[in-house]
């Protein structure tokens, strides 16, 4: 039950993600589609549950930085007013009542992540680092398109996509988590491609760097 929620989650980032990757092939250029932050939002959404079922830290920590990314830019794209009042109002508060649940669910707070037996302290800064850095791409995508008023993957977010994705990888193998495996081992192929178009001479009407 818990894996299946994971991997639907994972099957809905990969389908982003290959989105993006055709609307790219067809371009000639890095595009930021419109179903990619669709996908993004109903995906990271699932990745939450997952990560309070797996009591997983670095999971929620990740999600959870990249939650109102994926909104902002679904308001760049002049489609997140198109969603109905209260689905707005509970999407927006729910990273909040995740975080609220797993404090008072737990007897000791935050404190039964940091001390899950499954994971080593090592493994857990291992694994929040990679997906500080993972995260830390949409951060970095956001800064570059609110400079721009619009929605844009530049070419630092791709870089940023790699470095992650190898850490996580490492943290997955480590961890013994077929989804993480599955959804950065599939990702990583896509992230190096839009990286080798981003430097190709080739490339036309390249994004920001």
């Amino acid at each position: 039950m818990i894996f299946s929620v994971g991997f639907l989650a994972q099957i809905l980032f990969a389908s982003r993600t290959l989105v993006q990757w055709i609307a790219t092939e067809r371009c000639g250029r890095v595009v930021s589609p419109l179903l990619f932050w669709q996908l993004s939002l109903v995906a990271c959404t699932l990745m939450l549950g997952y990560g309070i079922m797996r009591h997983d830290l670095a999971i929620l920590l990740g999600q959870s930085i990249t939650y109102f990314v994926y909104i902002r830019n679904l308001q760049f794209k002049n489609a997140w007013a198109a969603f109905p009042g209260i689905l707005r109002r509970a999407l927006i508060g729910l990273p909040g009542v995740v975080l609220a649940y797993v404090f008072f669910k737990t007897h000791s707070g935050y404190t039964e992540l940091w001390n899950n037996p499954e994971i080593s302290l090592s493994l857990l800064l291992w694994g929040s680092a990679g997906h500080l850095v993972f995260s830390g791409r949409f951060i970095y995508q956001w800064y570059y398109s609110e400079k721009l008023k619009t929605s844009l993957l530049p070419q630092g977010f791709w870089t940023l996509s790699v470095a992650g994705a190898v850490a996580i990888l490492i943290y997955a193998v480590m961890r013994k988590d077929p989804v993480l495996l599955a959804g950065q081992g599939a990702g990583l192929v896509i992230y190096l491609r839009n990286l080798y178009l981003g430097f190709s001479p080739f490339a036309t009407n390249k994004n920001a760097p």
